[in-house]
């Protein structure tokens, strides 16, 4: 363990300042993150009556308003309860350009659950981990301060907020029994910060016995690792950490080995549609009623006939119980988030179902294939995304990944349909014909991913589309597969 509560090895260099001075050093370097349209994330954690109020407020007291925002995270909801675990903080990041401060964040959970099994709390804490390096891989500032007091002064916190009639209310049963139990949470605080003190992302331990002072050092850390930050960031953006060369070998070659010629009878097909699409309407209820939330993701070549795929899949379906989520180009609100940020806020509840036409795999694909992500972007991508899905799985998400794949002629035949047909030209784009002049690109594109994220909690089921009715069988039985699987999984 680090042993980060020595009150003997605290200081403050920042003590010959006064607080305003440093707070207006803040707002000026508030103003460079802006310019620079760099996110800034202030996690403020710490022993309950800590001063973690009147630190942030100072903090934020000479700051421009309208680019900062304060968050507090205590109990989740149950809203929050029935989401992933890193749910509620990404709905909270800050967009390129302004600081978010968290009051408490996602530490909190760990810091107040002492009993927690180790191989839970190492579970969270590779998944913070996980969100922390690609935050700052996205070029954001993330500052972590942890708020330490002696256990007489906690007592006489606690005392005088008790005594006094305005804010009594703040006084919680964390309060209480953090004091009764102070040497088993100094013990188990310091296991957190020993365990979550990454060399990407440090914890900076202040001690608050004096209030105005830890106001001073937030302050003035503040100050230091935003700069440190935009060199940081700066040295990447010219050149310095960011690399255009891979050392990624290309592997097999799924798309290679695909038997398009795969087909059904009509009376075969109409017989097992009608049998699939009941059986998929009565496990997507035993889905919602057992509380498994469920993550359906398509991709494919333009034309392949996801759309197609997804209505068969739902047809009987409560549409109370599913939701189709299109993807599209981010606006000008998710492109000033991590690329990540527009997919969390969308995934399911338990027992919800969120079917994906499109998804974050666009990251891999078009952005990498037309040059709308650095190439250091799209390649730290995969680990990313692997990270995401599996952060979904720890939550009990059943994740299926269809990728439904047809050969060139045929995507061309299904282009010219669509010039013919009233009901089909508006799917028709002339970016589906750019895409096309593009094809060998997007198939190389498209190899590396099914690849490099097919993963034992989320593999990918590639989907031979040249013939539509076998399609949609594939992907009706998949599921009725999968969803029985995970079904007795949970009964059993």
């Amino acid at each position: 363990m680090i042993k980060v509560f020595d009150f003997d090895h605290f200081e403050n260099p920042y003590s010959k300042f006064k607080r305003k001075e440093l707070g207006e050093r803040l707002a000026r370097a508030q103003r460079l993150v802006n310019h620079l349209n760099i996110p800034v994330l202030i996690l403020v954690e710490g022993w309950e009556s800590s001063g973690k109020g009147y630190v942030i407020k100072d903090l934020v007291r000479e700051l421009n308003p309208k680019q900062f925002k304060v968050s507090v995270f205590e109990n989740p909801t149950e809203e929050e309860r029935n989401r992933p675990f890193l749910w509620r903080f990404w709905d909270k990041l800050p967009k390129k350009g302004d600081i978010a401060i968290y009051d408490r964040s996602f530490y909190f959970k760990l810091f107040n659950d002492p009993a927690i099994k180790d191989q839970e709390l190492d579970q969270n804490i590779k998944d913070i981990s996980s969100i922390e390096q690609q935050l700052l891989d996205d070029q954001a500032i993330i500052i972590k301060l942890f708020l330490h007091q002696k256990e007489k002064t906690q007592q006489k916190r606690i005392d005088e907020l008790k005594e006094d009639p305005y804010r009594s209310f703040m006084i919680s049963e964390r309060d209480e029994d953090q004091y009764k139990q102070y040497e088993k949470y100094l013990e188990h605080f310091d296991t957190i910060l020993d365990k979550s003190d990454f060399t990407f992302s440090k914890w900076h331990v202040i001690s608050s016995e004096d209030k105005k002072a830890a106001s001073e050092k937030a302050l003035g850390m503040s100050i230091d690792l935003i700069y440190q930050g935009i060199d940081r960031i700066m040295g990447m953006k010219n050149g310095g950490l960011r690399k255009e060369l891979r050392t990624y070998a290309p592997q097999e070659k799924p798309l290679d080995h695909i038997n398009l010629n795969l087909k059904l009878e009509d009376e075969e097909y109409d017989q097992l549609k009608d049998e699939l699409q009941l059986e998929a309407q009565r496990l997507a209820f035993q889905l919602y009623t057992k509380g498994i939330p469920t993550v359906l993701v398509f991709e494919g070549v333009d034309a392949a006939g996801k759309g197609g795929a997804i209505e068969r899949l739902t047809r009987e379906m409560d549409p109370r119980g599913y939701e189709v989520v299109t993807t599209s180009a981010p606006s000008s609100l998710e492109n000033a988030h991590h690329y990540l940020w527009r997919f969390y806020k969308n995934f399911p509840k338990k027992g919800d179902m969120k079917i994906f036409d499109r998804s974050w795999y666009g990251r891999v694909m078009v952005e990498r294939v037309e040059g709308l992500a650095e190439t250091a972007e799209w390649d730290r991508a995969y680990d990313e995304i692997n990270q995401m899905e599996k952060h979904l799985h720890n939550f009990g998400t059943l994740v299926l990944k269809f990728f439904i794949y047809i050969d060139k002629d045929e995507q061309l035949e299904r282009f010219k349909a669509r010039e013919t047909e009233p009901d089909k030209v508006y799917k028709l784009t002339d970016e589906d014909w750019r895409n096309r002049k593009k094809w060998d690109e997007y198939i190389e594109a498209m190899n590396e991913m099914l690849v490099r994220t097919n993963t034992d909690y989320a593999p990918w089921i590639i989907v031979e589309g040249q013939q539509k009715k076998y399609a949609r069988i594939k992907v009706l039985k998949t599921f009725v597969e999968e969803a029985r699987k995970i079904l007795d999984k949970t009964n059993g």
